[in-house]
């Protein structure tokens, strides 16, 4: 609690704005396992630009939506991934919020091999110039990481053919 207490203080004072990403390859289930977690007022701010809708509140939203579907939204505007060059469909499976963060879950579903993976990722660089989105990927291999930022909002990521 004291932490908590203590974190958020230091954020007021000092904001951070930061988003991280881990795209795993489960090779089990053929498939890409992505988690991203992302400070709640910074994902309403997004939110709130993406609707222009002002007052929205993401936990609590009023005419029928959800907090599922406006997450789930935002991250189809902002978040995307091509393996080998092309588009893939990406599964968003839930959020639930943890602290001050929200976290997300996504599958990307019958993944057999690949030798690339692009991220697209351009969570709030809309809302602050100061935005890094930390993207980590490990598959078959030691984690291959990168911070992508307002300028910089996509990277390939190459994996030899072990």
């Amino acid at each position: 609690m004291i932490y908590s207490l203590l974190y958020s203080f230091f954020l007021w004072v000092h904001p951070i704005h930061i988003s991280v990403t881990e795209i795993s390859y489960n090779e089990k289930s053929k498939s890409l396992q992505i988690t991203s977690r992302i400070f709640i007022d910074e994902l309403e701010l997004g939110i709130r630009a993406q609707r222009k809708e002002p007052e929205l509140d993401i936990l609590e939203p009023k005419n029928g939506m959800t907090t599922k579907e406006l997450v789930k939204n935002y991250y189809a505007a902002h978040l995307k991934i091509k393996i080998d060059g092309k588009p893939v469909k990406m599964n968003f499976l839930g959020q639930e919020k943890e602290d001050i963060s929200m976290v997300s879950y996504i599958e990307i579903e019958n993944v057999k091999k690949l030798k690339t993976i692009e991220v697209f990722n351009d969570f709030i660089t809309e809302i602050h110039d100061d935005q890094s989105n930390l993207v980590h990927v490990t598959y078959k291999s030691p984690i291959k990481s990168v911070r992508l930022t307002r300028e910089t909002t996509s990277e390939v990521f190459t994996f030899s053919s072990k």
